[in-house]
């Protein structure tokens, strides 16, 4: 049964900023600036030209990077997807990295290619109170032959990929693979009459096809059941007791899904819905608080996809026509996967107000404890100090700073302003305009992405963000610091947007949503889409240019949480209400995604401690 499923979203109203009736006063810091909060110092001389480019709508662009730790990309990668920003926190990822033969989660299966063909894995789940976990098997493997020039590229080839899928071809075995996440079949495509051969590292113990050979069933001695679709008819034959061959050529349009309950409805729906398969699919978030999937779907008839826990929770179906197959279902990592009918989602998170200070506000009674604190901190400020190089230590040691100046206005002790102001101000220009001499920020062309002199060197320097990792979280910090100091010094705020921008898009650029091979690519697009952020998943990774057994890591929930938070901080500074709206957006499905795959219950861990062994 088809089974609509409503949700209702819910306001988060968060409660305003309230200036205390009469503000006590502290003793200031030793030595600080005259009280004031005017702006009446003649502005700065702008900082030296760092742009390779002098467009006047060119995006800013810090020193360019010569890198000599930086992965090739140009081995996995069409030509035409090299002339642009290229993922480098991606579900594929791995198919990009070292030989491009790690397996990476595609949701319900977990897919490794080699050089002439891919493997299928339909994992079991192991897991105790320490992990959970699932092993890659190669299930069922396609492998084909015939191709132009067998010897001419070894490996496979991405020609596409969308915010939900991405395309492998495998140029010397004819074969086109439409990886699309949470869909129940794998689709490849067979040109040039290829021979095909479909193997299993188990024993096939039985294989049938129906009377118009467009359908096969192999049973495995692992109980599972695979099914075989074909867009025309082709004849499959079993030769041996794991192989399966196409005796003459195919030309079409092959899929692969495994029957995850003998429940003879699940094979019917299968059925049903094994002729509309996707080929790409988009994620727009152009409203607020709202994102929609779109599927590009070829084929006839309606597109079965499978929704995650998290989906299920956000689904609306009042935006769009949706129905929901609650019984048929699939296991994974993330918990069921449940099929949903229909090729556009409509996902509706809980708003969040973005706002400079707290949600409650300070207790009255606390006011003289807070200022007193405040005070003896920013005291303790001092730029002349012996700082740390790095670029993940340093950004939270200014955004700690920064942190003060919003905690001065909320308590409304504003005195210690300017020392704060002059500290970030000496703090924070030195990585905007390049006079930094320990390290700095570069521009890397080749995936298109800030990075730092000390990651360009050493892969392992500032905790790998010269390969990509961490960027949110260091930037994140950036960030708040450049928010706050846009939001106490304007003039100052003016002055440094090109480069603070260029910060906030390395990890918050919206972009394209989808690349391919003979498409028009817009010049001005230098990084690439949502670098961390998985829109899938609805929540950021941060590994970078690393090759993982397991999949992507995330590492840090809060600290990615900071990171859109102070992006949308920094649209507040600016005014810059598209920036303010697409960053809380992110922020809220991070949020949401946290207390969903993180947060464990305190009810779980009521059980736990009730059965830990003494």
């Amino acid at each position: 049964m088809l089974k609509k499923v409503r949700r209702k979203v819910k306001a988060f109203v968060t409660k305003p900023f309230k200036k205390p009736s009469r503000p006590s006063r502290a003793p200031s810091p030793p030595g600080p600036p005259p009280p004031t909060l005017r702006l009446s110092q003649p502005p700065s001389p702008p900082p030296q030209e760092m742009s390779s480019s002098r467009q006047r709508n060119a995006p800013f662009l810090f020193p360019r990077s010569e890198s000599s730790v930086l992965p090739d990309p140009s081995r996995f990668f069409s030509h035409d997807l090299l002339s642009t920003p290229l993922p480098t926190n991606s579900f594929f990822q791995n198919f990009t990295l070292k030989n491009g033969d790690q397996a990476e989660y595609f949701h319900p299966y977990i897919i490794k290619p080699s050089p002439s063909s891919l493997s299928i894995s339909y994992p079991s789940l192991s897991h105790n109170s320490a992990f959970i976990f699932e092993a890659f098997n190669a299930d069922i493997t396609v492998s084909g032959s015939d191709g132009p020039d067998p010897h001419s590229r070894k490996t496979h080839l991405i020609s596409s990929f969308s915010d939900l899928g991405v395309t492998l071809d495998f140029p010397s075995s004819n074969l086109r693979f439409f990886l699309v996440r949470g869909n129940p079949f794998i689709t490849c495509s067979v040109s040039g009459t290829s021979s095909i051969t479909i193997s299993t590292i188990h024993a096939v113990l039985s294989f049938s096809g129906n009377s118009s050979s467009t359908k096969y069933t192999a049973k495995l001695n692992n109980n599972q059941t695979w099914l075989i679709y074909a867009s025309s008819p082709v004849h499959l034959n079993q030769t041996g007791g794991s192989s399966i061959n196409c005796g003459a050529g195919f030309s079409g349009i092959l899929r692969f899904a495994v029957l995850p309950d003998p429940n003879p409805d699940f094979e019917s729906i299968l059925d049903r819905f094994s002729c509309c398969y996707p080929v790409s699919g988009d994620a727009d978030l152009t409203k607020p608080f709202t994102l929609e999937y779109n599927w590009e779907k070829r084929g006839y008839g309606d597109l079965l996809m499978l929704a995650h826990p998290l989906h299920l929770k956000l689904l609306s179906t009042h935006d769009c026509s949706i129905a929901v197959l609650d019984s048929f279902r699939y296991r994974s990592i993330d918990g069921d996967l449940v099929g949903v009918v229909g090729d556009s989602w409509v996902l509706r998170p809980d708003p969040v107000s973005v706002t400079w200070h707290s949600i409650k506000g300070v207790d009255e009674d606390r006011r003289e404890e807070v200022i007193s604190a405040l005070v003896k901190d920013v005291s303790d400020l001092d730029s002349s100090a012996p700082v740390t190089s790095s670029s993940y230590f340093y950004a939270k040691l200014i955004a700690r700073a920064a942190r003060l100046a919003l905690i001065a206005e909320e308590v409304c002790y504003l005195d210690v302003i300017p020392a704060i102001r002059k500290y970030l101000k000496s703090m924070i220009e030195p990585w905007l305009d390049g006079t930094f001499e320990p390290n700095g920020f570069l521009y890397d062309p080749t995936w298109g992405g800030v990075i730092t002199k000390q990651g360009s060197r050493d892969s392992g320097a500032d905790f790998g963000f010269g390969i990509y990792n961490d960027h949110h979280y260091h930037l994140g910090y950036f960030l708040y610091a450049i928010a706050v100091m846009a939001k106490i010094d304007p003039l100052w705020g003016k002055r440094y947007k090109p480069q603070a921008y260029a910060l906030m898009a390395d990890f918050m650029t919206l972009g394209k949503k989808k690349m391919k091979k003979g498409a028009s690519f817009n010049s001005n697009s230098v990084y690439p889409r949502l670098r961390c952020f998985d829109l899938f998943k609805l929540h950021s990774w941060a590994g970078g240019l690393t090759e993982f057994a397991d999949g992507r890591n995330q590492e840090s929930t809060s600290e990615a949480v900071n990171a859109y938070y102070s992006a949308a901080l920094l649209g507040l500074a600016y005014g810059d209400t598209h920036l303010v709206a697409a960053a809380s957006t992110v922020l809220t499905l991070e949020i949401h995604a946290a207390k969903m795959w993180w947060q464990v219950p305190v009810l779980i861990l009521d059980k736990i401690e009730l059965n830990r062994i003494s």
